[in-house]
């Protein structure tokens, strides 16, 4: 049974690409409030059967709060499953949120996104 992703979610997209480890999932877009719901749903699903998971932010031009927040959540959801969750490919401008934030130290080996 798949969800249609409401019209405001289309800001953002989701391209996810399946290997024996876990998964890359590639993001396009905003990560805002309106948008947090997609990525939780088709994130939070791969998170029990993966050793990793990145989260490829190189095609993300905004984050707000809420997009903050929604990816501290699937860490924390990865933490507890044992599976590791990293993001690559931060924007100079994102890279800066997470430093201000002090996320920076909770994703202290950002990469590039291969495996």
């Amino acid at each position: 049974m798949g969800t249609v992703p409401s019209p405001s979610a289309s800001e953002l997209t989701l391209n996810i690409e399946n290997n024996p480890e876990g998964a890359v999932v590639h993001c396009a877009g905003k990560i805002t409030a309106t948008s947090t719901g997609l990525l939780q749903e088709q994130v939070r699903p791969l998170i029990p059967n993966a050793k990793r998971i990145v989260l490829d932010l190189a095609q993300v031009n905004y984050l707000d709060s809420s997009g903050l927040g929604a990816v501290v959540r699937l860490w924390m959801t990865a933490k507890k499953a044992d599976c590791e969750f990293k993001v690559s490919n931060l924007t100079p401008r994102i890279k800066d949120l997470f430093s201000l934030t002090n996320l920076s130290s909770i994703f202290e080996n950002v990469e590039h996104a291969g495996m």
